[in-house]
């Protein structure tokens, strides 16, 4: 393991700082957040298809939540809601609990010559992924057909499923949850490393598994690609070459998906 993964790790907790969250506090807070995470969706999906969807598609919550689920504008409106709700409540829960943004988030430049790595271990895992993809016959992203085919512009969907949405999702599972995670499980008792170890295995295996409109297979690639972003965030010690290499990724799937389908 290299040399910068402890110092890197320190950028959220130190032996000599006490944590912000207790052990309680830590799980209620995973918890908290993957509730949040579901419901800024619903509040999305509910407040854009008020404002989007025809009169008789919106004339109970029941309708909306149908009819909105599969309208590629409500899903792409939905998503500028859910981040802008997800950031401002992890934003008030660090500020609650007297933690720094910029420390707890690992908001700060990182290496190019690191970035420049992880670039390419990404791109190594994204032809692995597309070539098993191939062999096993495969459609990931067959979950966007109505949503590509409802959109008022591509392009809407293209900023929202391909930028806004890796900058929340990594705010919360590479930011303030491993953060919260890995402070816990950083003491003497703790080998130097075990703290980022955990709090990479955890949030990993959380985040795919709320990707439900995927299939097994796919939840299982996401588990990886999760692990390579926390890996990124420990190297560079930033969770701003993480949010870089989200976007890529959903760039890159976006891209193709948008090139089968013209």
């Amino acid at each position: 393991m290299p040399k910068n993964l402890t110092a890197s790790s320190s950028t959220t907790a130190s032996p000599k700082s006490l944590p912000l969250f207790s052990r309680v506090g830590t799980f209620v807070l995973t918890v908290g957040m993957v509730l949040a995470f579901f419901i800024s969706q619903l509040v999305g999906v509910y407040v854009a298809g008020k404002l989007v969807l025809p009169a008789d598609e919106r004339t109970s919550i029941g309708r909306i939540f149908f009819f909105g689920s599969n309208d590629g504008t409500v899903v792409s409106l939905s998503i500028l809601i859910g981040c802008v709700l997800l950031v401002a409540i992890s934003v008030l829960i660090i500020r609650f609990k007297g933690g720094s943004l910029r420390q707890y988030l690992a908001l700060k430049p990182f290496s190019l010559s690191v970035g420049i790595g992880m670039l390419g271990l990404l791109l190594i895992f994204m032809i692995a992924s597309q070539a098993l993809t191939y062999v096993l016959d495969m459609t990931p992203l067959v979950f966007v057909d109505p949503l590509y085919q409802s959109v008022i512009s591509v392009w809407l969907l293209v900023f929202a499923m391909v930028v806004v949405a890796p900058i929340y999702e990594e705010v919360i599972f590479r930011g303030i949850l491993w953060s919260a995670i890995a402070e816990r499980f950083t003491a003497p008792s703790y080998s130097a490393n075990y703290g980022a170890i955990v709090a990479s295995i955890v949030t990993s295996l959380i985040f795919a598994v709320i990707h439900v409109q995927y299939g097994i297979y796919e939840i299982s690639t996401i588990v990886v690609l999760a692990l390579i972003f926390c890996y990124a965030r420990i190297k560079s010690g930033s969770l701003l070459l993480p949010i870089v290499l989200h976007i890529v990724n959903n760039g890159a799937a976006m891209w193709q998906y948008i090139a089968q389908a013209a």
